[in-house]
This record gives structure tokens, C-alpha cells and sequence, in this order.
């Protein structure tokens, strides 16, 4: 990793002595992931959490390969798996994924997060003390990238340090406006309360920010962002240029729903800034 290892070192570890007492349904959707799947569900396995509070369900988005069959072979440590089986109809197969492992879950805190993610054993115990403590409807917390193996990765990394930095000060100073699905836990009733993904569901991406927007128009109080090296999840950035420029064009297609468009414009002054230096 190119430029936190030190400056998280500096920032505050959340510290708790209070008990966990909430059931947490951590979601995962997946598709061809076969090559990550695996590290994963061992990762949210090893959670320093009550196991009977703790539940993992996977959700297969018609997968091609043996992603479904990897998370199978778990089914004895309690990972439930689902399988979506809709077609080619939808245009967020990823919302609606995480909508149907809601309706499964029987936690009261929802907590969602990619299948190629990797987290310490305190990541849901931190996320659920922050919770507690703070009385919180929505918390975001940190995604990091790691393991970079070229230049053109380490630079993402860079450049993903303003999204991070971005939601954190928009949720400090009570103007949330950025998160991140892969690390981004709230509770199953204001799910419901925010009516879903509905209004949102048109776009490919946006489960993350869009719900987001939602739950702030009503509860921006209630959002907080877990700043503790404890509650990173880490992911890798994008091995070439096409995935790299695929993904941020996914990223982008939800700013057509943002209803403050000073964020769109924020956003494209740091994109821009950062770019110079290249």
C-alpha cells in the first residue's frame, strides 16, 4: 500500500468495552468470483464476533463458474448461499441481489461487502461497537486498496484516497455524500423504512451512495463513519486501463440521480486535480 500505512497510523482506534448484542446479516453478491470467494467467507469466518449473532449469506449472480459451488462447500459453517435465476431483465442485477438477501437475513443490522474483500478479525465487531454506541441508522466505513503490483495500481490508490476522504468529511460535517458498498452496514428496518432501492433501481450501480442519499434525507443525524484501521475492508484496485475506465463509468452513471449536484462537481475538480499529477 503506497500512502496509509502511515497516515492511519495516525488516526484513532474505536475503542469499546460494550458487548455486542445485535444480530448482523453480512451480504455478499458474487459473480465469477471464484478466484476470491473462498478468502472472503475464511475472513468473515474468523470474525471476532458472537457466532450466533453473526450471519453469512452469499448471493450467486448467475455465475459461469464454480462460485456457487465454493460457497456450497461452507454450508457447514452456516454460509446460506442463493441463486439468482431472473434472466436478463434487470438493470441492477447487484440490487436486486442484495434486496433478496435482505428479505432471507434475520439481522438487525444489514452489513454488505464484494466478494474481493479481505478484513481483519475485529472488522464487524468495530463497525457494530461504533453502531451501538452512536445509536447509528447507517455507518460507512473505510475501503482500502492493498496488494497493488504495478504503478497504474498504486496511482488508483492515490486516487481513491479522496473518495474515502471525501464521505468521511461529508458525513463529519452532516452533508453525507459518499460511500461505499463494500464496507457500508445499516440497519434492516430503515432498509425497509427508505422503501429499498426503489426510485434508484433503474441504474447498474448506486446501491451504495444512491441509499445513501435516501437514508440522509430523512436521517443524515443517524450516519456516522467508523474511522478505525479495525473497520477497513481491503480490495484491489484494477489491473488495466479498460476495467479501470469501466468501472469509474459505472461510478459515474449514478451522478445523473444525485440531487445536489455540487458533489458531482467537487468530485470532477479532485478527479481533474489528481489527474494533473499524472
Amino acid at each position: 500500500m503506497l500512502y496509509l500505512r502511515k497516515g492511519w497510523s495516525k488516526l484513532p482506534y474505536f475503542t469499546s468495552q460494550s458487548q455486542p448484542s445485535k444480530k448482523v446479516s453480512i451480504l455478499v453478491a458474487a459473480r465469477n468470483e471464484e478466484e476470491n470467494i473462498g478468502r472472503t467467507i475464511e475472513c468473515i469466518l474468523q470474525q471476532d464476533y458472537p457466532q450466533d449473532l453473526l450471519e453469512l449469506i452469499v448471493v450467486d449472480d448467475h455465475s459461469t463458474d464454480r462460485t456457487a459451488e465454493i460457497v456450497r462447500s461452507y454450508a457447514g459453517q452456516g454460509v446460506k448461499l442463493l441463486q439468482l435465476r431472473v434472466g436478463d431483465k434487470l438493470n441492477s442485477y447487484k440490487k436486486y441481489a442484495i434486496t433478496k438477501a435482505i428479505d432471507a437475513a434475520s439481522g438487525e443490522i444489514i452489513v454488505t461487502t464484494d466478494a474481493d474483500c479481505r478484513m481483519g478479525p475485529k472488522w464487524v465487531k468495530t463497525v457494530m461497537q461504533y453502531f451501538e454506541e452512536h445509536d447509528s441508522y447507517l455507518v460507512s466505513s473505510p475501503v482500502i486498496y492493498s496488494e497493488e503490483k504495478s504503478f497504474f495500481e498504486e496511482l488508483q490508490t492515490l486516487e481513491f484516497l479522496y473518495l474515502i476522504g471525501l464521505g468521511a468529511a461529508g458525513i463529519g460535517n452532516g452533508n453525507p455524500t459518499t460511500c461505499n458498498g463494500a464496507n457500508l452496514a445499516y440497519r434492516r428496518d430503515v432498509f425497509f423504512e427508505m422503501g429499498g432501492f426503489k426510485g434508484i433501481d433503474n441504474l447498474a450501480s448506486g446501491d451504495d451512495e444512491l441509499f445513501l442519499h435516501k437514508v440522509a434525507e430523512k436521517y443524515a443525524h443517524k450516519i456516522g463513519f467508523c474511522k478505525s484501521r479495525d473497520a477497513v475492508v481491503f480490495t484491489d484496485a484494477k489491473p488495466d486501463l479498460a476495467s479501470f475506465i469501466s468501472q469509474r463509468k459505472r461510478w459515474a452513471s449514478k451522478s445523473t440521480k444525485y440531487k445536489d449536484k455540487k458533489v458531482v462537481a467537487l468530485g470532477v475538480a479532485i478527479w481533474l486535480f489528481n489527474f494533473s499529477f499524472v
